[in-house]
């Protein structure tokens, strides 16, 4: 999941989807952005393919269950803990925050162009701290 949602964010939200993912990489003018209408998008994608697989628990339910279980654990980590939209989650904890200096490599252009990390869970060994 993390692979195709580093390939979605590199080639679609900063190519044809900037309109909408532009307003993450601006300061927020308010709690709720454009680019939150992916999460939307996502969980209605989600749910969709969890129904209509609903009898069977086929592979289009467990895609689905895929999507909203990595959708849980973006919302947490990206929203809450990087983002600190809500104040409540932090942590010492070395590779978190290895996660959140990456995301704010990322978040250090802010233009479509030449950005870097593209990914959430994913980072490069440099910038985790061994103490």
């Amino acid at each position: 999941m993390e692979c195709l949602s580093w390939f979605i964010h590199k080639y679609l939200f900063h190519g044809p989807l900037w309109f909408l993912h532009k307003s993450h990489h601006q300061k927020a003018k308010s709690f709720f952005e454009w680019n939150d209408l992916f999460a939307l998008l996502f969980a209605a994608l989600s749910l969709y393919l969890m129904y209509i697989d609903r009898n069977g628990l086929g592979y289009r339910f467990f895609i689905g269950l895929g999507i909203s279980l990595y959708g849980m654990v973006y919302f947490v980590v990206h929203d809450w803990f990087v983002h600190r939209r809500f104040k409540t989650f932090k942590s010492n904890n070395t590779y978190l925050q290895a996660v959140r200096k990456a995301h704010k490599i990322h978040h250090k252009n802010r233009g479509k162009e030449k950005g870097k990390a593209f990914g959430l869970l994913f980072v490069k060994k440099n910038l985790i701290k061994n103490d």
